[in-house]
């Protein structure tokens, strides 16, 4: 196995250890191969982790080895990659990398980074998100397809609030859409904003479409988790190689491709080469930023005309004033 290999990043160096180690046995992609995937993309991965604080899903013996992931950011990190510290819903605070150049996805990558997933937020303000994030998680019995037509219908949804999403899968059977916001709304508020969508959707397509936090309640849906809008809930960035067995990529679509996708079309092979075609095809989400009245709106009217409060939060958040029970519903009924 050779020792290292040095790269150049954008006219910076950096150290690659043990390339030939094999991070994805079945199809024998070696830890170089990784390298040179985050390498032909680094453009597109940039865009989505810049000046972001990001934690590392870490793989040091590749995805059939452990893995975890680290939050704060290693002692051994370079003088030219910065910090930002955030506060996770404990009130504690940790200091967690902001890539700002190429380098940065590289030499995460030599600590066996293979999925980054960075915070909503800018490192110049940590505290009021600037993406919203709407994850469509389909359930056991529900696929991708199913995901597609769910982000469809909220591309529909959000251009009737004023909104524009950027679809992208998420590596495996969901869809990832995200909205530019604003840096002016608190997480909370982006959390109601993502519930208040949730619920539209959940009326208009009620047997595919559900907000249900509990598993036993949800059914044979796609699930809009609005719990990723949480403080220290994050999804893999734009790019991000995925540990599953296909090395598929977390990949930025158009809306007119995402009906014909699916997701093991996009994988480390396959992804370069269409970059190198077509680019970042969600680059123009940068010259955007909306505003989230309309729809904080929409979750006034929904909380007094139908009664429609919080929802449950993570089990690691506070208690949260107005919240509804963190009690199973099956367990609540024995008691």
């Amino acid at each position: 196995m050779a020792g290292a290999v040095e790269l150049d990043v954008a006219g910076r160096s950096v150290r690659l250890s043990n390339p030939d180690k094999v991070y994805y046995p079945e199809c024998g992609f070696t830890k170089l191969d990784v390298a040179q995937y985050y390498l032909a993309v680094a453009e597109g991965a940039l865009r989505g982790l810049r000046d972001r604080p990001t934690t590392l899903q870490r793989f040091p013996d590749g995805v059939e080895g452990e893995s975890f992931y680290q939050k704060r950011a290693p002692k051994n990190l370079p003088e030219w990659l910065p910090t930002a510290r955030i506060a996770f819903p404990s009130g504690r605070f940790a200091d967690e990398m902001c890539p700002t150049e190429p380098a940065a996805v590289l030499w995460a990558a030599n600590l066996g980074c293979l999925t980054f997933h960075p915070w909503p937020v800018r490192r110049s303000d940590t505290e009021h998100p600037d993406e919203l994030r709407i994850d469509l998680d389909p359930q056991p019995g529900t696929d991708f397809d199913d995901a597609v037509r769910v982000a469809q219908e909220l591309s529909a949804l959000l251009a009737e609030y004023g909104l524009r999403g950027w679809p992208k899968t998420s590596g495996g059977r969901g869809v990832h859409v995200y909205v530019p916001i604003e840096p002016r709304w608190t997480f909370a508020e982006a959390r109601r904003a993502v519930i208040a969508l949730a619920r539209v959707l959940e009326r208009r397509l009620p047997d595919l479409v559900t907000s249900a936090w509990w598993k036993e309640e949800r059914g044979v849906k796609v699930f809009v988790d609005y719990n990723q809008m949480a403080r220290d809930r994050t999804i893999a960035s734009a790019y991000s190689l995925r540990a599953r067995p296909r090395a598929t990529v977390s990949t930025p679509l158009r809306w007119d491709e995402l009906s014909d996708a699916t997701p093991e079309d996009f994988d480390l092979r396959t992804v370069p080469p269409r970059f190198a075609e077509l680019g970042d095809v969600h680059a123009d989400m940068a010259e955007h930023a909306f505003g989230l009245e309309s729809v904080l709106e929409l979750a006034d009217r929904q909380a007094r005309d139908d009664g429609a409060g919080d929802m449950p939060y993570p089990p690691d958040h506070p208690k949260v004033e107005g919240e509804p029970s963190r009690v199973q519903p099956s367990r609540a009924r024995k008691h």
